[in-house]
């Protein structure tokens, strides 16, 4: 299972920093990130989960009306500072909080791009099927993961549709059965967001392709998952 940080170690950093995502990569149970990206006002492509810097950087600006410049004095990297810190080894779960098409796409090819027109160790995520149809449509190589709050037939179906590679969904819908449909779909599973040890060894067993994780459940290393059975 790959153990990817929720928008960095922000036990240690600010969220979706520059300084939190280097301490995710430096953690040796840690294989990268999850981080959320929008757009500045000049059209760059910035790491920010809300829409505006108010509970984060403390400010009450939206980010689509300052400048990338703006934003970095303000605490906010670009999407290429991200990537560059983070380095080409960490796995990346970049989600798109719009409709960002190439915005997002350029700076992440030119960091991770492969000849085949995907990837490297990459996923770009969204909840908003939009998102992800415009991504499939301008480069259909790239790997895709659908998020989600459910595992209904109706949101596999719609996963398998996108051209998904997989799909990532809130922890507790994840059991037994829902992580089977997801295998019979031909989709890989993702879970996020949670924080304990129990909850990573339970979906590790179900077949969990990847986590979105903070706190303990990124503490020490890889054998903190091979607990017994009944935990």
């Amino acid at each position: 299972m790959l153990l990817l940080a929720h928008r960095g170690d922000h036990a240690r950093a600010p969220e979706n920093t520059l300084a939190a995502f280097a301490a995710a990569v430096a953690r040796p149970g840690c294989d990268g990130v999850e981080f959320d990206v929008r757009a500045s006002a000049d059209g760059v492509a910035v790491v920010l989960h809300d829409a505006t810097l108010a509970r984060v950087q403390g400010r009450p600006e939206r980010a689509d009306s300052l400048s990338a410049g703006q934003l970095d004095a303000a605490g906010v990297p670009t999407l290429a500072s991200a990537l560059e810190i983070c380095g080409p080894d960490a796995f990346l779960d970049v989600e798109l909080k719009e409709d960002l098409g190439r915005v997002a796409l350029d700076p992440l090819l030119a960091a991770r791009g492969l000849p085949d027109g995907s990837l490297s160790r990459a996923v770009i995520s969204a909840f908003e099927p939009t998102c992800l149809a415009t991504i499939r449509r301008l480069a259909p190589a790239v790997a895709c993961w659908l998020n989600a709050e459910d595992l209904a037939p109706a949101t596999l179906d719609l996963a398998v549709a996108l051209g998904c590679r997989g799909i990532s969904v809130e922890w507790r819908a994840i059991n037994a059965r829902s992580a089977g449909a997801v295998a019979r779909a031909g989709l890989d599973l993702a879970a996020f967001t949670f924080t304990t040890r129990r909850t990573l060894a339970r979906l590790e067993r179900l077949g969990v392709h990847a986590a979105c994780v903070e706190g303990a459940a990124l503490d020490g290393d890889r054998m903190r998952v091979r607990t017994s059975p009944s935990s």
